[in-house]
C-alpha cells in the first residue's frame, strides 16, 4: 500500500472510531434516572471542560504552535460543535419529538458530501452519485417511521427550528473545523482537542447557574447527591469521555487525512451505530426495513471509502502533504 493510500485508511480508521464514540450521544434518554435532559447536557460538557484542563498539560509542546486566535478558534468550535450543537439537538427532541430531529440529522452526511466537493472538488459528480444515493435510501429506510408520522404539536414549529439549527451548526462546524486545522502543526491535534473540549466547559459553567436561575434543572429538587444523580453523573462522565474526548480526538486526525467529501459520506456511520445502540438499549432487533436501511448505510459507505481510494483521485495527492 502506497503513503497515499496508507493515509486514506488511517483516516477512514480514525473517522469510523469517532462516529462510533458520537453515537453515544444517542443514549442519553436512556439514563436521565428522572432527571431533565438539561441537567445530564450541562454535567456532560462540564465534565468535558475538565477532562479539557486535565489533558491540556500533557499538551505543553503542541500549544507553542498555536497562537492566541488559533486559542479562541479551537475554543469557540468547542461551543459551536459541541455545546450549541447538542443543545439543538436536545431541543428538537424536546418540542418536536424524537422522530422529527432522527429526520434532519439524517440529511448532514448527504449535504456535508455536497457541501465538500463544491468547496474543494475532490471526485466528479457522477462517482458521488452511487454512494450517496445508497445513503440517501439507506437513512430514510432507517427513518421510515419519521416519515409516516402524522405531523402535529403545539411547538412543533419550535422543534423544526431547532432542527434547522443542528443541522446548520454542524455543517458550519465541519467546514470552519477542517479549514482551521489545515495550517496547525502537524503535532498540534490533541492540544486543538483539549481547546475544544474547554470551550464547551466554559461555556457549561456559565450556563449553569442561569439555569438555575431560571429553574431549568430538577438536580436541585431532587438532589446533588442523590443514587440517581450519582448514576447521571456516572454516564455523563462516560458520554463526555467517548463523544467528546475520543470522538474529537479521532475526528480532528480523521480530518487532516480525509477531504471533506469523503469525511461528510462517513458521518452516515454514526447514524448506523447509533440505531444499533438504540436497538441495543431496547432490547430488540431491527424490523426488515431497518436492517435494509442499515445494509444500505453501510453500502454506500463502503462505496465512497472505494471511490476515494481509487488511484487516479486527484484527492490522493493532496493528502500525501499531510
Amino acid at each position: 500500500m502506497n503513503a497515499s493510500r496508507s493515509i486514506i485508511v488511517q483516516g477512514v480508521g480514525y473517522a469510523t472510531l469517532a462516529t462510533l464514540a458520537w453515537a453515544s450521544n444517542f443514549i442519553s434518554p436512556y439514563v436521565l434516572q428522572g432527571y431533565g435532559i438539561q441537567d445530564f447536557m450541562l454535567v456532560r460538557f462540564l465534565w468535558a471542560g475538565l477532562l479539557g484542563l486535565m489533558l491540556l498539560p500533557f499538551y505543553r509542546a503542541q500549544l507553542r504552535h498555536l497562537h492566541a486566535r488559533q486559542w479562541l478558534t479551537g475554543m469557540g468550535l468547542g461551543v459551536m460543535g459541541y455545546l450549541a450543537y447538542s443543545s439543538c439537538i436536545a431541543g428538537g427532541v424536546i418540542h418536536g419529538g424524537p422522530l422529527l430531529i432522527a429526520a434532519f440529522i439524517g440529511a448532514v452526511p448527504v449535504l456535508q458530501a455536497l457541501l465538500g466537493n463544491v468547496r474543494r472538488p475532490a471526485l466528479r459528480w457522477g462517482q458521488l452519485a452511487l454512494p450517496i444515493g445508497a445513503l440517501c435510501v439507506g437513512l430514510m429506510l432507517v427513518n421510515l417511521h419519521v416519515l409516516q408520522a402524522p405531523a402535529g404539536g403545539t411547538s412543533l414549529s419550535m422543534g423544526v427550528a431547532f432542527a434547522v439549527g443542528a443541522v446548520l451548526l454542524w455543517l458550519s462546524f465541519s467546514v470552519v473545523n477542517q479549514t482551521a486545522m489545515e495550517p496547525l502543526h502537524v503535532d498540534a491535534t490533541g492540544a486543538w482537542t483539549c481547546l475544544m473540549l474547554i470551550g464547551a466547559g466554559l461555556c457549561a459553567l456559565i450556563l449553569t447557574p442561569l439555569a438555575w436561575a431560571a429553574d431549568l434543572l430538577r438536580l436541585p429538587s431532587q438532589g446533588l447527591a442523590t443514587p440517581a444523580a450519582l448514576h447521571l453523573y456516572g454516564w455523563a462522565l462516560l458520554i463526555a469521555l467517548l463523544s467528546s474526548v475520543i470522538g474529537a480526538w479521532a475526528w480532528n486526525l480523521a480530518s487532516r487525512r480525509l477531504p471533506m467529501v469523503l469525511s461528510g459520506q462517513l458521518i452516515a456511520l454514526e447514524s448506523f451505530f447509533a440505531s444499533v445502540l438504540g436497538l441495543a438499549f431496547e432490547g430488540r432487533l431491527p424490523s426488515m426495513t431497518e436492517a435494509l436501511g442499515l445494509a444500505m448505510i453501510l453500502f454506500g459507505t463502503v462505496c465512497a471509502v472505494r471511490v476515494i481510494l481509487a488511484p487516479t483521485q486527484p484527492c490522493l495527492q493532496r493528502s500525501t502533504s499531510l
